[in-house]
């Protein structure tokens, strides 16, 4: 069993920012409603002053009437100074008493700035002086400093101040533990879930400080942990042994394969896939991936098969082809889903068509070669033919035999052609040929004869040296005077004029294959097509020669040799040095020069 502890840690997501701003919400109403309750606090308490203000001076007119209302004139100013050294003396929140007469002259001030004091004084109050019947006989002018006011007022605000303090500093500090606590458990159960995410069945979360429903959260993840870890013990061997099956099957596959996920992130591929592309591509993108032209293969046929209606994917798979790495891959896409049909990616099967599209290339070329090859005598012979017959008794002996001779090889040529394309037909369809022991240097003698004629065109000449002594070998005549015929031809085609063609006939070394070779002083091959001069349907073209022909010739020669008589054809070739074209054959039946070959 794993158990989970996790560090709780403090980052700025949606809920801290919900905190955060919660918290300077309260603050700001907390703030305020301290503003305004210390204010109206003040406003009471300057009032209540000011109301306490009027009974002093009440009490100070009721007293300075009594003191003086017997007294001479002249003696009501000391009465006064008096009264008011004894009233100041016990009041320090007097700033100033002034008395004054019925007319509001002042008899005697305790301040001799009254006037200014007065400004300066923060309130300011006027009493009447009554007698017995309530008639007015003077005033008195109080001033008052407010010290005991505002002594009271800072005592109160600073006292409101803290408690408002205390009281959000308490809302705080709860808030915060709170949200530490729940963020800490949330923590962990998070932890706890990516650990069964990752396959770790069996966690356990310690939630001995969680409470109520976050408790009950954790006791129902324990229960189902556990539960899980106990099916996986159960079934973990037949699923390791279903996905080794799946995978060993997908990775003998011939056919390449490519699985990817529904973002098109490459999560399998085996080893016949990795081979075809020759990239790295796992865990990648599929339609990142770029060929050796540089452009995304992929991407466009990737897309396409994300736009195609749903039902005609599923009744078709949905194909398209790529090159990569010089080969040209067709690719087929299917679509994968889940028991619940939820969609969760694609395979891509890579099938290798390079041959075939060369195959197809060649047939085409081969189909435009032979409608060109047999257009040409075709147009030859009805031109030359209707000229004859419509015109023939205007031409002269001599000239109707030359127009005759001009027929007679185009006809040549033409039957050439058509044997090559039957002998093509005969010798795909696999049919056995019959061998006899025969003298090959005299077939190749009897071949050559007819092949003078050639020859003499371009003033070529053509020797023939052979071991003496060679023994009779089993081989069907017809057809290895077709080869011979067909390398002869070649050479005289792709030499120039008054140049030799040298055939050499003997056994080899270890006297068990009789060897041939046919070599001219011609154009040449270059050495990257030599691999490839047998076969169907090629030609090669260079800047030194574009002669037409049906591309079968060679093709031709090395299914006679290897496929009907169990022989073996080499070439070798240098640019303007001329070629050389071999072919051996077993002396007895039965044995075959792939198996064993010594020149």
């Amino acid at each position: 069993m794993l158990k989970v502890m996790t560090k709780f840690k403090f980052n700025l997501s949606s809920q801290d920012k919900l905190i955060i701003f919660g918290l300077l919400i309260s603050t700001a109403i907390i703030m305020t409603v301290s503003y305004f309750a210390i204010g109206k606090i003040r406003e009471e308490l300057y009032e209540n002053y000011a109301n306490s203000g009027q009974i002093l001076g009440r009490t100070i007119a009721i007293q300075s009437f009594e003191l003086t209302k017997k007294a001479k004139e002249k003696d009501k100013k000391n009465i006064y100074k008096y009264h008011t050294k004894l009233v100041l003396e016990g009041n320090p929140d007097i700033s100033f008493i002034a008395y004054k007469n019925q007319n509001g002259d002042i008899i005697y001030s305790s301040e001799q700035d009254y006037k200014e004091r007065k400004n300066d004084t923060k309130t300011n109050l006027t009493t009447p002086v009554l007698d017995e019947t309530g008639k007015i006989t003077g005033y008195v002018d109080i001033g008052l400093n407010a010290n005991l006011a505002k002594s009271i007022s800072n005592t109160t605000k600073n006292s409101m101040l803290v408690v408002f303090a205390l009281m959000w500093l308490i809302y705080t500090v709860v808030v915060l533990v709170n949200t530490v606590l729940i963020r800490r458990e949330l923590g962990i159960l998070s932890q706890g879930v990516k650990e069964i995410s990752s396959g770790k069945f069996g966690t356990i979360l310690e939630h001995k400080l969680a409470s109520g429903e976050l408790k009950e959260l954790f006791t129902a993840f324990n229960d189902m942990s556990q539960r899980l870890h106990l099916y996986e013990e159960q079934n973990i061997d037949q699923l390791t042994l279903e996905r080794n099956k799946f995978e060993s099957v997908l990775m003998g596959i011939a056919n390449g394969v490519i699985v990817c996920d529904s973002e098109d992130k490459v999560v399998l591929i085996n080893p016949s896939a990795q081979k075809l592309i020759n990239k790295e591509i796992l865990n990648t993108s599929i339609l990142d991936f770029i060929d050796n032209k540089g452009s995304r293969c992929f991407k466009s046929g990737i897309e396409k098969f994300k736009q195609s209606p749903l039902e005609e994917v599923e009744n078709k798979p949905y194909s398209f082809s790529i090159t990569a790495d010089k080969k040209v891959i067709k690719a087929i896409v299917s679509s994968m889903y889940s028991n619940v049909h939820d969609y969760l990616g694609y395979i891509i099967i890579l099938i290798d068509i390079t041959k075939e599209a060369e195959v197809d290339k060649l047939k085409n070329d081969f189909i435009s070669n032979v409608s060109h090859e047999l257009r040409t005598p075709v147009t030859i012979l009805r031109s030359y033919i209707d000229t004859l017959y419509n015109y023939g008794e205007s031409f002269k002996f001599e000239e109707q035999k030359e127009f005759i001779e001009i027929i007679n090889n185009e006809i040549i040529h033409l039957n050439n052609m058509v044997n090559d394309i039957l002998d093509f037909s005969k010798l795909e369809a696999d049919t056995k040929i019959e061998k006899q022991m025969l003298d090959i240097s005299g077939t190749i003698e009897r071949t050559l004869v007819g092949l003078k004629v050639l020859a003499d065109e371009k003033n070529m000449e053509i020797f023939l040296i052979k071991q003496e002594n060679l023994p009779l070998i089993p081989y069907n005549e017809e057809a290895i005077e077709r080869v011979i015929n067909n390398l002869v031809v070649n050479a005289i085609k792709y030499s120039p004029e008054k140049s030799k063609i040298e055939i050499t006939v003997g056994l080899t070394s270890d006297n068990e294959f009789m060897k041939v070779s046919v070599k001219d002083e011609g154009i040449g091959i270059e050495k990257d097509v030599l691999d490839r001069v047998f076969d169907r349907f090629y030609r090669t073209e260079n800047t030194t020669h574009t002669i037409k022909g049906t591309g079968l010739g060679l093709h031709l020669v090395k299914t006679a040799i290897e496929k009907q008589h169990d022989g073996k054809v080499f070439v070798e070739s240098e640019i303007n040095k001329g070629s050389t074209f071999s072919f051996i054959l077993p002396v007895k039946e039965n044995v075959t020069a792939e198996e064993k070959i010594s020149l």
